[in-house]
């Protein structure tokens, strides 16, 4: 399963994704992860979820985005839930084909492997393509 979160700075994404992630701990029987640009949720989602700065990791493109949710499944079977706030940033990328292109591989990951993913996006909602709005 794979749910976007897509609205304009200020529409409170931010908030949706912090109750979201709080109300996993007691939800989900695994490990959850929450990949966030910066430490601005270090001090408001619980300290049992996995919170991973992207910065150091360089993620630029959504071929490296495969990559590195690849690898952390890989080292982690027991991950059920990975969070991902404000994609376009951490990938530099407009709401073009290749957000279409990297949805459709994480709907397939998320079906093949039972993780769920929620993801927000800072961009109006009118941008988002066909292929994304059926991940609202």
């Amino acid at each position: 399963m794979v749910k976007v979160i897509m609205g304009v700075k200020g529409s409170g994404k931010t908030k949706q994704m912090i109750d979201l992630i709080n109300s996993a701990v007691n939800n989900e029987h695994g490990n959850v992860i929450c990949i966030e640009k910066g430490r601005k949720l270090t001090y408001d989602i619980h300290s049992r979820i996995r919170l991973v700065e992207a910065e150091p990791y360089n993620l630029n493109t959504f071929e490296v985005m495969r990559g590195f949710i690849s690898g952390l499944y890989a080292g982690n079977f027991d991950i059920t839930h990975i969070f991902i706030d404000s994609l376009c940033k951490i990938v530099p990328s407009d709401c073009g084909p290749q957000l279409d292109s990297f949805l459709a591989w994480l709907d397939n990951f998320s079906e093949k492997n039972n993780i769920k993913f929620t993801i927000t996006i800072s961009a109006d909602e009118s941008l988002a393509s066909e292929d994304v709005k059926r991940f609202f």
